[in-house]
């Protein structure tokens, strides 16, 4: 990759814990790329309603954030019953705030890329687990540019580390 151009990218991470087995996978990613961490467990977001009573939250200056500063924006989630957790539902749920009544952020989603890293506890992949990110990043005009599936039986195996490893190279190509 050129330095004239180099892309910003920040790791979305929707855990529970924020020094979890997700967290393991994501510091590995960030040996590997260039990237800002975003853990919404330390976050105030509260969820998505019609009248938009939650304005006070931490949810519009992090999305404003996002649009204005970065190029490519990795969601890292663990695999909570066979999908994305509770705190990157609430998270994907807010960004309707950016087709209602932020819309000016919205429109500078166009454009950027998306990414997907899924931590579970297995290597069994949980069939279509990506398809809400994808068919997101569509319908936001973004580019998605794939997921990677890893676990973690206490410590990253080779194996994971290598799919990061790709994963990362792929990320930045």
């Amino acid at each position: 990759m050129s330095d004239l151009k180099k892309k910003k990218i920040l790791i979305v991470q929707g855990s529970s814990r924020s020094d979890g087995n997700t967290n393991k996978v994501v510091q590995f990613l960030r040996n590997e790329i260039e990237a800002d961490l975003l853990d919404l467990n330390t976050k105030n977001i509260g969820p998505f309603d019609y009248e938009f009573k939650n304005q006070d939250d931490d949810f519009l200056p992090i999305i404003k954030d996002i649009a204005d500063s970065y190029d490519l924006i990795v969601f890292a989630t663990p695999v909570y019953w066979y999908s994305m957790s509770g705190l990157m539902k609430n998270f994907f749920d807010r960004i309707s705030d950016c087709l209602k009544i932020e819309k000016p952020t919205g429109r500078k989603l166009r454009g950027k890329s998306m990414a997907l890293l899924i931590c579970g506890s297995e290597a069994a992949e949980t069939p279509g687990f990506d398809i809400p990110f994808k068919l997101s990043a569509e319908y936001l005009g973004m580019n998605y540019r794939g997921y990677v599936h890893t676990w973690v039986d206490e410590e990253i195996s080779d194996d994971v580390k290598q799919r990061v490893k790709e994963f990362a190279d792929k990320l930045v190509a």
